[in-house]
């Protein structure tokens, strides 16, 4: 199951380390997600007090954050695991949210073109499938995060 958690605002980079870091936390939550836009090329000017675009800790490893957060995907497989999903967004979106299960699926599943583009027909690992960005490489815009088992 997937689930869309929907901000009213866009997050700033420290609201997205604090949530990102709590949600991953959760043992049900298989994959995540962030979406929004990238930040602009000219934000390396701006006073570093400005800059949103650094380095953040999610589960003790190091990711640069590319994109301002808009919307999060989760893969959990529990409906129950909703419910503490809703309680960390509490805590760390204090100006409001959604949390959106309408759709079936919100991360790919299943390899698509992009994925055959990319990568060939090769055997990929399940936690890749639907991440490719035929214009990117893939440093560029996926981190695998491990959990610790």
């Amino acid at each position: 199951m997937d689930i869309e958690i929907f901000p009213y605002r866009v997050l700033g980079s420290d609201t997205t380390e604090k949530l990102l870091n709590d949600l991953e936390s959760l043992e049900d939550v298989r994959r995540t997600v962030i979406h929004g836009p990238r930040f602009p090329k000219g934000e390396a000017t701006l006073p570093p007090q400005y800059q949103e675009r650094r380095v953040i800790t999610v589960n003790g490893e190091k990711v640069v954050l590319q994109v301002k957060t808009a919307r999060i995907f989760l893969e959990i497989t529990m409906e129950s695991t909703i419910d503490e999903v809703e309680k960390i967004c509490e805590k760390n979106i204090p100006f409001g949210f959604d949390i959106n299960q309408d759709r079936s699926n919100y991360i790919r599943k299943q390899k698509t073109v992009t994925d055959r583009i990319k990568y060939g027909d090769n055997d990929i690992p399940d936690e890749l499938i639907g991440m490719t960005d035929q214009y990117s490489t893939f440093d560029d815009h996926v981190n695998i995060i491990k959990k610790d088992d």
